[in-house]
Formats: structure tokens, C-alpha cells, sequence
């Protein structure tokens, strides 16, 4: 989310959580100046929708930026973070934490072990060259059928209404994470295709 009346009315809709990227080479990219607007905003939607903070590889230059009192209650890692690194970030943050990953094969689902203690969940994500997210490739469900996750998780990667009977059939990920199949432009959401995902999970107000 880049604009507080879209997150006041996304959330209002029914949404868990609406995230603020903190990536400077996103086209989505919220200054730091301008995020507490949007969280507040949604909490004005609805006073239970999570604020997630989305950066990459923060350093240590970056902590004010991550820590709870900006506005957001989650940090989701979106870099090549460690377990080690995601442990010191929710110490040092006082957040959740959620760590992406970005599948490029059936086998990578067996590091996501090594983070059952080092993150409160996981974002499950297409891997795609040089994108960190938000590109709309989406991880084939028969990689994720029949896997056993060892914390709650998220699914992302091409997340639009007409695929969630089919994706629910099939898996029970904690919830779904959408960005591109549910905007107009980067960072400018359409709130008719908002709308028409959270009725198909049941999630609509």
C-alpha cells in the first residue's frame, strides 16, 4: 500500500494485514516519512489489521526504521536474511517477524526448517531473476501439496480471485498475500479486484 485512504478502505474490506515496502528500488516504495500514515490508516479501517513493514537486507543503519513504534506490528524479510540475522532483527525490533523466500524448486522447501525458531512465519514466494516480490509468477501447488510446514505461513505469487477455490482445494496456507493481481499500477490497488479477493476467502466485510 502506498496511499492512506487504500489502506483505510482495504482494510475496512476485510484484509488481515496491508504491507508498506521499504525497498528503495521498488516501484511500490513508501519514504519513511509517509509510513505512519498508511498504518494508521488502516487501523482506522479496522482496528485488528497488522501493519507489515516489507525491506530487504536491512542493516544496522536501518533499525529505527524497523522498530514497533513506527506503526507497524510485523517486519517481513524480504533479502537473503539468515536465521541468525531474522533472530537479531525481532530482538532489536520488538516485532514479528516474517520471512520470505522465493522457491525455485521442490527442494528448496527443505532449508525453511532451519527458521521454525527464528521467524514467526513464513511468505512463500516464486523465485524470479533479480525480483524480490510482486511479480505475479506464481510457485506450482503440487511443489506444496502434501508439505508439512513447520511454522504459519503465507502463499504469494499471482494471488487474484479466480485462483482461490482451486488454491484452497489444494493447500491450507495460513493466508495469502497479494500485490500485483489486485492493482491497477504498482502500488495503486483496485479496490473492485480487493474486494472481489477477500469475498472469495471469505474474508469480505
Amino acid at each position: 500500500m502506498r496511499h492512506p485512504d487504500q489502506a483505510a478502505a482495504v482494510a475496512a474490506l476485510g484484509a488481515d494485514a496491508i504491507g508498506v515496502i521499504a525497498v528503495p528500488s521498488s516501484p511500490r516504495f513508501v519514504p519513511p516519512e509517509a509510513r505512519q500514515a498508511v498504518f494508521a490508516a488502516a487501523r482506522s479501517g479496522a482496528a485488528g489489521c497488522q501493519g507489515v513493514l516489507v525491506v530487504a537486507d536491512p542493516g544496522d543503519d536501518q533499525l529505527p526504521e524497523l522498530d514497533a513504534q513506527r506503526g507497524h506490528r510485523v517486519v517481513q524479510l524480504h533479502g537473503s536474511e539468515s536465521p541468525q540475522r531474522c533472530r537479531q532483527l525481532r530482538e532489536r525490533s520488538g516485532c514479528l517477524v516474517w520471512k520470505a523466500l522465493r522457491l525455485r524448486r521442490p527442494h528448496d522447501l527443505q532449508s525453511l526448517a532451519a527458521y521454525a525458531d527464528a521467524v514467526d512465519a513464513l511468505l512463500l514466494d516464486a523465485w524470479v531473476p533479480d525480483q524480490l516480490g510482486g511479480t505475479g509468477h506464481a510457485i506450482p501447488l503440487d511443489w506444496l501439496e502434501g508439505w508439512a510446514a513447520p511454522l504459519p505461513w503465507w502463499l504469494a505469487g499471482g494471488i487474484r480471485a479466480e485462483r482461490v477455490a482451486e488454491l484452497l482445494a489444494r493447500l491450507s496456507p495460513t493466508g495469502l498475500d497479494a500485490s500485483s493481481g489486485v492493482e491497477a499500477a504498482p502500488g495503486e490497488k483496485d479496490l473492485a479486484k480487493v474486494e472481489a479477493l477477500l469475498k472469495a476467502v471469505g474474508r469480505s466485510a
